[in-house]
């Protein structure tokens, strides 16, 4: 396939930037300042880094608006990274390419599947399952009875998708990750024995969520677990059961969610923090890498730590715990000397007079 080009100002116009140069300048992709060649365009986030760009070979760069640099035509944006990424997308873009069922595949009984999907080999397809159009299933998926996924969907190998699952449109799911497992709940008897919980729920994720690999994501117990529109969920994360995560939030990877907790909108949770069950973290919030949340967040509000504390008593604390073996020799040597003030000033003191 002949890959595509675009001229400097279409993609100015596509990203909302002003030019600066010749805007027929034409461009066939996107590359980092220093592996960038001619007919690429590259990118700089801060203006900081201005002397990057004299030693790119790039045809044109996306700068921050307020930089200007004479050598070079420019695309000028409030967002370069978000530019760069909007235009990268551009070119990497390939149409769907319907490769029809691999006669490897299984596919049960009752499913609407329309013509143009690309199933590959030994994948693996319950009953009664409803594809949308233009989905791709990747070798080794498993897609469980009564599930959904919808249109423009990307399923990479050996995805399992339980039972009575519903997978929005445009939904990137990497490879390995489960979605539907049974959460993770029992009830323990008197002689100590663990009775399993039936989980009856179901998961739903929403259209334009991506999925990265390794993830679990448990089903509901009754209700269901909800990955709502827009969400980044990143590789090695796991998903409790009746959790919901909000639009558009990011959680990072090995994070770990305890059942019946819920996020809301454009919530940001740091690698390898831990959410306590039952609590909501609202809207905007944000949990820095290795905290353990316990209890609640306010809109907007920002905690680091184990336990998690507002995250700037948490950057005082952490400069106080780096500081603690300077304040102990200091405080030993302050011991020392009030105990030579004590003797001066009680001579007879614990002499049994």
């Amino acid at each position: 396939m002949t890959a595509r080009t675009e001229t400097l100002g279409a993609l100015a116009r596509m990203v909302g930037g002003e030019i600066d140069g010749d805007p027929a300048v034409v461009i066939h992709g996107l590359a980092d300042l220093a592996a960038a060649g001619p007919g690429e365009i590259s990118f700089l986030v801060k203006t900081a880094g201005l002397e990057k760009l004299a030693s790119s070979r790039a045809a044109a760069f996306i700068v921050p608006r307020s930089l200007h640099y004479a050598k070079k035509p420019l695309i000028r944006v409030d967002n370069p990274y978000l530019a760069a990424a909007r235009i990268q997308t551009f070119f990497l873009e390939k149409p769907f390419e319907s490769r029809g069922i691999s006669p490897l595949s299984q596919i049960g009984a009752d499913c609407t599947i329309p013509p143009e999907v690309s199933i590959g080999p030994f994948v693996t397809i319950g009953n009664r399952v409803k594809l949308g159009k233009r989905v791709t299933l990747h070798p080794g998926v498993v897609i469980g009875d009564d599930s959904v996924v919808g249109d423009d969907s990307l399923l990479y190998p050996n995805v399992t998708v339980y039972h009575s699952c519903t997978i929005g449109a445009r939904v990137i799911i990497h490879a390995n990750t489960v979605v539907g497992s049974d959460g993770f709940g029992f009830a323990t008897d008197e002689n100590g024995f663990h009775v399993k919980w039936p989980h009856t729920g179901t998961v739903q994720i929403d259209d334009d969520v991506e999925i990265g690999a390794g993830v679990t994501i448990d089903r509901g117990t009754f209700s269901m677990t909800h990955i709502k529109r827009g969400a980044r969920v990143d590789n090695l994360v796991q998903v409790g059961h009746n959790v919901t995560i909000g639009e558009n939030s990011v959680i990072v990877a090995q994070v770990g969610i305890a059942g019946s907790t819920s996020l809301g909108r454009n919530v940001v949770v740091g690698g390898q923090a831990g959410l306590k069950g039952h609590i909501h973290l609202d809207d905007g919030s944000m949990v820095a890498a290795k905290s353990g949340v316990h209890s609640s967040l306010a809109k907007g509000e920002v905690v680091a730590g184990l336990p998690a504390i507002p995250h700037k008593e948490w950057l005082k604390a952490s400069i106080i715990f780096g500081k603690l073996p300077k304040m102990l020799r200091e405080l030993s040597e302050v011991k020392k000397r009030l105990e030579k003030v004590y003797k001066q000033l009680f001579p007879d003191e614990g002499t049994g007079r």
